[in-house]
């Protein structure tokens, strides 16, 4: 049906009109294939292209031929048949307007000038292209459909007052901005997953248990296919070594001493708990169960050890563990965007 309709237009509609069309399609065609490195699209790219250049062959063509015409076998007759007979001495008030450069205008019997060809293609061409930009730029400006996911990002919403635990703290950080230092466009490929991209990312600005809101410990949280990423900044006044003395009566495993950026710190190994609601008709829940194993990197606030510390603990449903480099790795993007604490 459209080649039916194609065929119906005018030659100097239809060809500029085939010629837009296709150097658009093929140059975007080109455009994708090149950036997805896709030779499929680049095979069908060059078809469109390939196709482009005859039809402006064909114009061309059709162009050179309006405009030196050439003489057909029966007007080359007619000439011969005239000049064989006798020519009638033209009359001598018409042999001087002749001579002057003057004579009878047309009248309105004379046939009327064909349209301007290059006036009908540069229209044509025009019209398609001005669509054909509406179409390649339609994307930009309108909403996109694409399912493709995304990396989750940290919420930039209204800040909730914060705690007075935060007031009384010298130069604290905030949860939103611990989630800003984790969430990381190479968080993934810390983690041994580069493939993978960020699910959720949340914060939070808590206070300590048991401190009666006394004790500021803002957190941040990123989940990823395999691993889940927490970060948190304890302000109170235990120090990494007194942390490591209740460490060995608790149930922590594969303790290890060690530093970071010039700062004292420990990791160590616990299991996380399982706590599943029921939010039915009742509203019970089951027991706390143990959930998978954890992997915990404390750090110093600061390189004096006077007390509070840094928290980057990673674990996975699957109970897989990255290596201990992988929070290595970690606290030194996170920790340089926290402020060390200062001289009491």
């Amino acid at each position: 049906m459209l080649g039916f309709l194609l065929r119906l237009l005018p030659f100097w509609v239809r060809e500029p009109l085939l010629i837009a069309v296709g150097s658009v399609l093929g140059v975007r065609i080109m455009y994708l294939a090149v950036r997805d490195h896709d030779r499929v699209a680049a095979g069908l790219g060059v078809v469109f292209l390939v196709f482009t250049a005859i039809r402006v062959y064909a114009v061309i063509r059709a162009l050179r031929a309006r405009r030196n015409p050439s003489p057909t076998a029966s007007a080359d007759g007619a000439a011969v048949d005239a000049a064989a007979q006798p020519q009638p001495q033209p009359h001598p008030q018409a042999q001087a307007q002749a001579q002057t450069g003057t004579g009878p205008r047309p009248g309105p019997g004379t046939p009327e000038k064909e349209h301007n060809a290059w006036g009908q293609a540069f229209a044509a061409v025009a019209v398609f292209g001005a669509l054909a930009a509406a179409l390649w730029l339609a994307p930009r400006f309108t909403p996109s459909d694409d399912n493709t996911s995304r990396p989750a990002s940290c919420s930039g919403g209204t800040h909730e007052e914060l705690p007075k635990a935060y007031k009384d703290t010298p130069r604290p950080v905030t949860g939103e901005e611990l989630c800003k230092a984790l969430n990381r466009p190479e968080l993934a490929k810390l983690l041994g997953t580069p493939e993978e991209t960020a699910t959720t990312a949340s914060s939070s600005n808590n206070t300590a248990p048991l401190t009666d809101g006394k004790v500021a410990e803002p957190e941040a949280e990123v989940k990823f296919d395999t691993y889940t990423v927490n970060v948190s900044a304890t302000y109170n006044k235990l120090s990494i070594d007194q942390y490591v003395k209740l460490m060995k009566f608790g149930d922590e495993k594969d303790i290890k001493a060690l530093t970071v950026l010039g700062r004292r710190a420990v990791l160590a190994s616990d299991h996380t708990m399982k706590l599943e609601i029921n939010l039915g008709s009742g509203g019970s829940g089951g027991p706390v169960e143990e959930g998978p194993l954890a992997r915990t990197l404390s750090v110093a606030l600061d390189r004096n050890d006077r007390g509070g510390y840094c928290e980057i603990t990673v674990w996975s449903t699957s109970g897989a563990l990255p290596n201990d480099s992988a929070l290595l790795d970690i606290a030194e993007k996170v920790l340089p965007r926290i402020p060390e604490r200062p001289v009491r």
